[in-house]
């Protein structure tokens, strides 16, 4: 399903009174040696449930940064993040561990997949983590998962015998493993070529469409314009959103 070609925005949904996503004032500091190194330099930033949001700016200007806190990976160094009308900056790592497993998916660019574990392996980790459901649930959930990005004939293939796509195909099943209403993706598309970097965007945009907020990093400019809203970050600040 080539998409070459085609810029295509997503249909905005309304914005609702509270936003799903809410960063207020939110600073981030990394000391690195004897220096600091400011991030983040306070950020403002809602983002309304539903929504498909791409994050775009240069190297170093923040971007990954803002998708860590909003994730519960990393918190701020003053300011405050809210998901879901919920506090995460205030949570302690045991809360904020399962909260995170329980509303957030993550896609990384590279994919990592445990190298010896088929594919159907690979999607059913979060939920042997989580010690969600029996064991025949958590393989049920996982096969429905790799059907749904396309890859229910490569449940037991390793990911040496998938290419790029299908790989990025299998991180978004895992992400997808407790149907987390909240899918961030760290340029998710930057090692995929063209068009098949055009395919993940159009399983994203399904996603959304089924009601899940996407929030996600790119170099991309055409993918990034084909979002519902693109903030864009400048030396760890909004300078458009």
């Amino acid at each position: 399903m080539g998409m070459e070609g085609v810029v295509e925005r997503a249909t905005r949904p309304a914005r609702v009174s509270e936003p799903f996503i809410d960063l207020a004032g939110v600073q981030k500091t990394y000391r690195m040696g004897r220096l600091d190194y400011p991030a983040l330099r306070g950020i403002d930033l809602e983002i309304g449930a539903g929504e498909l949001v791409a994050i775009v700016g240069p190297s170093g200007s923040g971007k990954t940064t803002i998708l860590n806190l909003v994730a519960g990976i990393d918190r701020p160094t003053a300011g405050t993040v809210s998901v879901g009308g919920r506090r995460i900056d205030t949570m302690r790592e045991e809360e904020l561990a399962v909260w995170r497993g329980e509303h957030v998916g993550v896609v990384f660019q590279f994919f990592q997949l445990l190298p010896t574990l088929s594919a159907l392996e690979n999607a059913v980790l979060p939920l042997d983590f989580a010690r969600r459901g029996s064991k025949r649930e958590r393989f049920w959930r996982a096969r429905q998962n790799l059907a749904l990005v396309g890859l229910g004939d490569k449940a037991d293939h390793l990911p040496a015998e998938l290419s790029g796509g299908e790989q990025q195909r299998v991180a978004i099943a895992r992400a997808l493993a407790a149907d987390p209403e909240l899918i961030v993706g760290d340029e998710p598309t930057g090692n995929l070529d063209t068009v098949t970097a055009a395919e993940m965007f159009e399983l994203f945009k399904r996603l959304n469409g089924e009601g899940k907020t996407v929030l996600y990093v790119t170099h991309d400019r055409e993918l990034a314009a084909r979002a519902h809203r693109v903030v864009s970050i400048r030396d760890g600040v909004v300078v458009a959103a």
